[in-house]
């Protein structure tokens, strides 16, 4: 078993996982979102995709048993541990323009697409290549009259966890997120341990 490593709050990391690696997302405190990216290590033009996702899963909430496609169809990372069962694969990451739009009361944050922006550029990733992430713990109910979107705290409590299993070589990127209304108002670490195959 590897170590588990701490992202401080309002920060992020990248790192590489080979096929048939585990990654273990942890909420240490509580109610702190995580949000997620994976690249094919190999051909950094294949990336998770929320739109292939959710149409092979037919459904927005996404678990224990689901898997993460990328742009090619191709399976990159099996969900197959979650104590949570509530995360969000619609919303795009936090960035300086999410600050200017929901929060100009604020001092602006590069949020955290500019952390996963700062974290994959060592592994070759440009910012442009920044899908939506698959945002782990974050709590978006969609009310099902008029698909409006609510950003609500995460229910995750501490300790709380999803595991996820790599299908291919992959570069991923994490984040704690920095955006107010997805942490329930307060800024937390996410800890994470990848176990090697």
């Amino acid at each position: 078993m590897s170590d588990t490593i701490e992202i401080p709050p309002r920060s992020g990391d990248a790192f590489r996982m080979r096929s048939g690696d585990s990654l273990t997302v942890i909420d240490p405190c509580g109610r702190q979102v995580a949000d997620l990216l994976a690249f094919n290590a190999e051909d950094l033009g294949e990336v998770i995709s929320s739109g292939r996702t959710l149409d092979y899963a037919e459904t927005i909430r996404l678990t224990t048993g689901h898997r993460l496609y990328s742009n090619r169809s191709r399976v990159m990372l099996d969900i197959v541990e979650d104590t949570v069962g509530m995360h969000d694969f619609l919303l795009t990451p936090c960035s300086v323009d999410t600050f200017d739009h929901f929060y100009p009361d604020l001092p602006r944050h590069r949020g955290c697409f500019g952390n996963l922006a700062a974290a994959l550029e060592p592994h070759g990733v440009q910012p442009d290549r920044i899908p939506v992430a698959f945002n782990c713990f974050m709590n978006v109910p969609v009310d099902g009259e008029t698909g409006r979107l609510q950003v609500l705290p995460p229910l995750s409590g501490p300790g709380d966890h999803i595991r996820f299993v790599a299908r291919m070589d992959l570069v991923i990127g994490l984040t704690a997120c920095s955006a107010p209304a997805s942490n329930g108002g307060s800024f937390k670490p996410i800890r994470y341990r990848v176990d090697r195959a």
